[in-house]
């Protein structure tokens, strides 16, 4: 189609399917990300024109919005802390009055259904969002959808993990309120079709799924399509959105800085308006809207055979200091405290290789994993995002991808892999391998990097330092000795 696209957010956990989809559909698609790097692996990477820029500054949206028809906003400030609703109302500004000086005629923007009077700050962030979008006047289409339901996404993952972790649950009033799930693929179903609606469309459209029950009623259901034994719901007199963040920090992979917002918002019931239906300009799915229990049976098929095309975790909000380079952080006073370990092997390069390329997640970390999992349970209880994140598949790694609490920063196959810390720290860490060959011998090189922020950062790396011969030795023996051709 000659109708040229824009996809903000593609990193993350929407956008990255819709751009696909999109580019499945024969649209030109254009994306803006804030680093390029992140989506080396993506398959659709060489498909689509690549914008280099943040959504804060109007050189990068200007360029961006050239020649656009159609932009989807999708963008969220979620896990910036406090402050995060003026960040979202800001930048939403912006591009509406960029998006009007570059004659785009139409915005699409996803937000969440916000119909209770009395709205969560989240909720009322994302409605505040749209408004701004809307103000410069180019035409603004609002999909505003409730939990959705797929594999990766941060409210499926909550809901699995407190479903799965706990048969016995004492739970806050809000499990009695009622929420309108909805499957991902009908949420892409819908933003696709705006795509190509003839003429621009303005206004609030609430989207979907066929089913509406309680938290605790999906909670149930889950359980079922997840072939687990009833759950037991106690409900208790609690309803502070503050420690249930906190409780659900530790209970599932969703950090509380991710957690905390949504269960505010499921303090309000989350239901789509007739009124506000979308159907006078988008119809319906062919084969009809997915129903809860196969939004799950799909998502669950999809974890366990390794297919999860975008997870929650992809998108980056501030969770480190640096996410770019290597190079001393500004603050760091350009010291950096190094572990570096260094061993050979006769095995070939692509079975070390493979051996690193799997680390982490359900594999482990070649030992000393009891001193790992102490590591991430710390990291939780402190707000972080500790291990249970895992990986987005148990073999292979691209940039960008979260991995327990680390990210990929840089892959070069059978090269390099580097490892930038996310978890609670004084500082900055990296865990770098590099492999070289030479003569029939291989040579690992593990390289654990830490830049100390002030006193504390110092003091930090002096406390564990007696336990790196324990952690990082044994990890590179182990990753060197698990090779399939011992020799």
């Amino acid at each position: 189609m000659d109708r040229r696209i824009l996809v903000t957010g593609a990193t993350g956990y929407v956008g990255g399917r819709l751009v696909r989809n999109l580019v499945a559909d024969g649209f030109q698609v254009r994306v803006l990300v804030r680093d390029e790097s992140k989506l080396a692996g993506v398959p659709w990477k060489n498909d689509v024109e690549i914008i280099e820029g943040d959504a804060t500054d109007s050189k990068a949206l200007k360029q961006a919005l050239n020649g656009i028809h159609t932009a989807f906003y999708l963008l969220h400030s979620l896990d910036t802390g406090k402050g995060f609703a003026k960040t979202e109302e800001n930048m939403a500004a912006l591009f509406g009055t960029q998006a009007a000086f570059a004659n785009v005629q139409q915005i699409v923007y996803l937000g969440g259904i916000a119909n209770d009077k009395k709205q969560s700050e989240h909720l009322a962030s994302r409605a505040n969002a749209g408004a701004s979008l809307a103000k410069a006047g180019v035409a603004t289409m609002e999909l505003r959808a409730g939990i959705i339901i797929g594999s990766g996404s941060a409210s499926f993952e909550m809901l699995r993990h407190l479903t799965e972790r706990l048969p016995i649950m004492p739970a806050p009033k809000w499990v009695k309120n009622r929420t309108h799930p909805i499957a991902i693929r009908d949420v892409l179903w819908y933003l696709s079709q705006a795509a190509q609606l003839p003429t621009p469309v303005s206004g609030i459209f609430d989207i979907g799924g066929p089913d509406v029950f309680t938290y605790a009623e999906m909670m149930h259901r889950y359980a079922k399509v997840a072939g687990l034994r009833g759950r037991t719901i106690i409900p208790i007199p609690i309803h502070s959105p503050r420690l249930c963040g906190v409780w659900v920090n530790l209970v599932t992979p969703v950090p509380v800085s991710i957690s905390r917002p949504l269960i505010f918002s499921l303090i309000n019931q989350v239901v789509a308006d007739p009124a506000k239906s979308v159907s006078a300009f988008i119809s319906e799915p062919t084969d009809g809207l997915t129903s809860f229990e196969r939004a799950v049976e799909l998502a669950l098929e999809r974890s366990r055979d390794s297919q999860v095309v975008t997870r929650w975790s992809d998108a980056t909000g501030n969770l480190s200091p640096s996410q770019k380079t290597q190079s001393d952080p500004s603050w760091s006073g350009a010291s950096a405290f190094r572990d570096i370990r260094v061993m050979t092997s006769t095995n070939p390069i692509d079975e070390i290789w493979a051996a690193i390329e799997r680390i982490g997640g359900v594999n482990g970390w070649y030992g000393s994993d009891w001193a790992w999992s102490l590591r991430g349970f710390i990291d939780r209880i402190i707000g972080g995002v500790g291990l249970r994140r895992g990986r987005r598949d148990p073999e292979h790694l691209r940039v960008g991808d979260s991995l327990d609490f680390w990210r990929v920063e840089a892959l070069e196959e059978k090269v390099k892999l580097r490892l930038l810390a996310e978890m609670k720290l004084p500082g900055v860490a990296f865990l770098e391998f590099r492999l070289s060959e030479s003569d029939g011998i291989t040579t690992l090189t593990q390289e654990a990097t830490f830049f100390p922020k002030g006193v504390s950062g110092h003091l930090y790396w002096w406390a564990v330092a007696p336990f790196h011969t324990l952690i990082f030795l044994t990890m590179a023996k182990n990753i060197v000795n698990s090779t399939s051709s011992q020799r």
